[in-house]
């Protein structure tokens, strides 16, 4: 995967390696378009409700997480990187401020 993403190959934009996000170490981050990219192993299959938690965590400080599979990644690595240049295209809209108030 790193091979595809390092060196401002997707987008023009700079990916970092196992970045940590609060108390989360991610697998691939772009902090200037705040997007995470995470690969799960058949282990993740177990522990579906810690994934959620830990992609909601993420989410809240303003990244949108893209997962993928390993085997995704392995067998289809074209659409994988399709995939992420569409999430760096269309992110999702900002998250409210942690205070819960907007400004006006």
């Amino acid at each position: 995967m790193w091979v595809y993403i390092s060196r401002r190959q997707v987008a023009g934009l700079k990916f970092s390696r196992q970045i940590p996000i609060g108390p989360f170490i991610c697998d691939f981050v772009s902090r200037s378009a705040k997007v995470v990219v995470e690969l799960d192993g058949g282990q993740h299959d177990e522990n579906e409700g810690r994934d959620r938690e830990r992609t909601a965590y993420i989410e809240g400080m303003g990244f949108h997480v893209v997962r993928f599979w390993n085997n995704e990644v392995l067998e289809n690595i074209d659409a994988v990187v399709s995939r992420i240049e569409l999430a760096l295209r269309n992110p999702p809209p900002p998250s409210p401020p942690a205070s819960g108030r907007g400004e006006l």
